[in-house]
């Protein structure tokens, strides 16, 4: 793709929906309006199942879809829902109460799931079996996994009984007949999910939009993934980590940051010619057109912490796979549409992996004006292969960021610039759609001017993160023309004519309707 313009919003954040966002009208609205706003890509968060504090980078699945965004007025629209199952749904004006949301959802989801055991037409027996056997290979897992957590009343899996923990052949069998509907129910959803995200997908790339998605380089420890595969990770006998991921001390914290990731065992990856990762990516490409690598770092280098330490202080780099993934990947799926985050400490070695495979990396304009001229992340120092943001998910608003900034920051910025505070965020916008970066991804937040109160995570606060949602009447009648208008003048503009595409339904090899 040549050059282009973009907007980061979760599907949470959309409007409507049932207390959050989902993958009805709002979604295809949003679509609606990128495509006016000449927008061609639209960047999620990663769309797992959530886990420890509803965020999204802490998945109960590397493969499956969040339950908690399937579109419920679309279930109703197909007859696995009646109206009144939609009632005393929790409230859409403010932030996500995921406490209300959660439970709410869950309810719902289970009525549609019994709607389809007793009336499923044979059509939708048919799909929904052709799904089953084409993401098997995850799907088996992940159905089995959360209903011994629902069994386990949510306890991570290395606190169950032995013989689940350890996946003893016996014991599943025997929970697998005694609770075949609930591991059922979990499959359905996750058909519910594909179907609904592919048509969406599908009907974006009608419009020349292509979506931009987000894998994080790690799993959460509680996830479908590290207890169906215990032997890949740094795991104890009783399945507990001995090391954990995190970033050491730095500028932004002196403890560094521990995030408690699982540690891969990548030799024993790499004696597998990385076929779990091939998965991975492949599952991804189904979901995503180009795919954000969080930490791409971790590839070359990861800081590996001891478990048994509290903060991030103690611990070492060591040598990730570096090139052989990559060159296991291309073997398998060809050149990848990676866009690498290569944000904090980066060192020769990361950057020459990251061009050794053609990647571009990110900059991020809220860290440009803490130094001189030279620094990095200015735009007249940028190379073409790389992505600009005014910020990301883990950053402050724009404005939120600029009024905080010390005034010598602030006043780099306007010397910069030429410009007073005046529509600060607007000329920073303006910044990165004139670099010569290929592309320029603005989070919905700074299009709104929106200050700190609109901030999607804070990195390092367990509570209060992944929250935000905007209203309907915020999007102005004049934000399209105004945004369309900047990526024609600095020629980030989609192909003529694509908008027109014609909408209609096939079925695709992961066993799923979707609109093309």
């Amino acid at each position: 793709m040549d050059r282009a313009a973009g907007v980061i919003l979760h599907p949470t954040s959309l409007p409507g929906g049932h207390g959050v966002g989902d993958l009805g009208a709002h979604a295809y609205a949003w679509v609606d309006f990128l495509a006016a706003a000449k927008q061609r890509l639209w960047q999620v968060l990663p769309l797992g199942p959530t886990g420890y504090g509803d965020s999204p980078y802490q998945s109960f699945s590397a493969f499956a879809g969040n339950p908690n965004l399937i579109s419920l007025d679309k279930l109703v629209a197909e007859g696995l829902l009646e109206p009144s199952d939609l009632e005393n749904a929790p409230s859409n004006d403010g932030r996500i109460d995921y406490g209300a949301v959660i439970p709410f959802k869950e309810a719902a989801l289970g009525r549609a799931f019994g709607t389809f055991q007793t009336g499923a037409t044979a059509e939708q027996k048919d799909e929904f079996g052709r799904f089953c056997d084409a993401q098997a290979y995850w799907l088996d897992d992940y159905a089995l996994f959360m209903a011994l957590k629902e069994a386990c009343e949510g306890q991570a899996w290395n606190a169950w009984d032995e013989p689940l923990r350890t996946r003893d052949g016996g014991a599943l069998q025997m929970f697998e007949r005694e609770n075949a509907e609930s591991i059922l129910r979990r499959k359905v959803w996750q058909w519910f999910f594909y179907r609904q995200w592919l048509a969406l997908k599908a009907y974006a790339n009608g419009k020349d939009i292509q979506i931009v998605g987000d894998i994080p380089i790690f799993i959460a420890f509680d996830s479908a993934d590290a207890w169906a595969n215990p032997e890949l990770y740094y795991f104890d006998e009783k399945g507990n980590p001995e090391v954990v991921a995190g970033v050491p001390p730095d500028y932004f914290s002196a403890t560094g940051q521990r995030w408690g990731n699982p540690i891969y065992r990548w030799s024993e990856m790499q004696n597998r010619d990385f076929a779990w990762w091939v998965s991975r990516f492949r599952s991804s490409l189904d979901f995503y057109d180009l795919i954000r690598v969080d930490h791409f770092r971790g590839f070359e280098s990861y800081w590996e912490i001891p478990a048994d330490k509290p903060t991030a202080e103690e611990g070492r780099w060591v040598k990730g796979p570096g090139q052989a993934l990559f060159d296991a990947l291309k073997k398998d799926l060809g050149e990848l549409p990676i866009i690498a985050e290569d944000l904090g400490v980066i060192t020769p070695e990361v950057e020459s992996l990251r061009d050794a495979n053609g990647l571009p990396g990110m900059k991020v304009l809220q860290f440009a004006f803490a130094g001189g001229g030279a620094d990095p992340y200015l735009p007249h120092n940028y190379a073409e292969n790389c992505v600009v943001y005014t910020g990301t998910h883990d950053n402050d608003t724009t404005q939120g960021w600029f009024d905080k900034a010390p005034e010598p920051e602030r006043d780099f910025v306007r010397r910069y610039l030429a410009r007073d505070d005046h529509a600060i965020v607007w000329e920073l916008i303006r910044l990165a759609y004139g670099s010569v970066a290929r592309y320029a991804v603005v989070p919905l937040q700074d299009v709104l001017q929106l200050g700190s109160d609109a901030r999607m995570n804070t990195p390092g606060e367990a509570g209060g993160n992944w929250g935000w949602r905007f209203s309907e009447g915020q999007l102005g009648s004049w934000l399209a023309p105004a945004l369309a208008e900047m990526a024609e003048l600095y020629n980030r503009v989609p192909g003529a004519g694509a908008a027109d595409t014609p909408y209609r339904q096939s079925v695709t090899e992961t066993g799923v309707e979707e609109a093309t």
